[in-house]
């Protein structure tokens, strides 16, 4: 590939306003950007960069993904994963996935392999096993605020539930599906995504975000994209994949992203949102949700920018 501008593009996920801590978001999405970035500068890969900023928002329990994830209706944590290299188009996935507090790793180990592109459950853990990937307890992964919310959900009859519309519930959760895009300076596109799935989901459901073209896609000579929000939406749409192909029709990553997402409301019938990169470097973004955390860097910024 030609030599391109490295940049990264990093979200929270898309869902309402919080009714606090929006420091704290605006700290872990600096910090997510910084993480990728660093591995940019360093000469790093784009794979390195996504990988490295999707595991700190894994490890931040402020967000749907690994410890902080909302539970399932029996009270335990289903983790979904996907990650992308544009040049060869190599990827790995991984779904309901218990026990594992960074599946963004277990995914690109399963990227590397390079025999399957998706694995589940106790098929995803078994391969977690034999190639080293660090288990953790379960339990490990739940937060008090996470149970404490299972538990209203379960007790009281007027509790919010999660739609297609509106798959965060409610107001006072954590942020949603983290994700991001990266290019390096060798020209590959990088994209990856990482969820707790939907509050109060059936076990053993698995959204957008573990399915390459729907939550996840890279194409290194048109961009990269990875996506928040209703997954059922999500999938109806392949969203990912529709968005590469309205950024290679018209050019302006901007405007991709807001159609992609004009899309997904239409006829997916769910809200949700995007970030994106084009081949040059250049971002774009939107969102049908009242609020998405978004940071970016690249070489002109000598610090993340962070957007909501």
């Amino acid at each position: 590939m030609t030599a391109r501008v490295p940049a990264i593009i990093v979200h929270g996920g898309a869902g309402p306003s919080p009714a606090d801590g929006l420091e704290e978001l605006r700290a872990a999405m600096r910090a997510a950007a910084a993480a990728g970035w660093a591995r940019l500068s360093e000469g790093g890969t784009s794979l390195d960069a996504v990988e490295a900023a999707v595991r700190l928002l894994e490890d931040h329990p402020r967000f749907n993904a690994g410890r902080g994830a909302v539970l399932t209706a029996a009270g335990t944590v289903e983790l979904d994963a996907s990650i992308m290299e544009g040049d060869r188009l190599r990827c790995g996935a991984v779904a309901a996935v218990s026990g594992i507090a960074n599946p963004i790793s277990l995914a690109r180990r399963v990227l590397e392999d390079g025999r399957h592109v998706l694995l589940v459950a106790g098929g995803a853990l078994a391969f977690a096993r034999a190639h080293g990937i660090p288990e953790c307890d379960p339990d490990s992964l739940i937060t008090d605020r996470q149970r404490q919310r299972w538990i209203e959900r379960r007790g009281s009859a007027g509790a919010p539930q999660a739609t297609a519309a509106h798959p965060e519930g409610a107001r006072d959760v954590p942020r949603g599906t983290v994700g991001a895009v990266a290019l390096d300076a060798r020209g590959t596109m990088a994209a990856a995504t990482s969820t707790g799935g939907t509050p109060g989901q059936l076990p053993g459901r698995v959204g957008d975000s573990a399915l390459i073209g729907c939550g996840t896609y890279a194409e290194s000579t048109i961009g990269g994209v990875s996506c928040t929000g209703a997954g059922e939406a999500i999938i109806r749409t392949a969203l990912a994949y529709r968005a590469l192909a309205l950024l290679k029709d018209a050019d302006d990553p901007d405007y991709a992203a807001k159609v992609a997402v004009d899309v997904l409301v239409s006829d997916g019938r769910g809200d949700g949102g995007l970030i994106l990169l084009d081949w040059r470097g250049r971002g774009g973004f939107a969102s049908s949700s009242p609020f998405m955390p978004v940071a970016w860097q690249s070489p002109t910024l000598p610090s993340p920018v962070v957007g909501f």
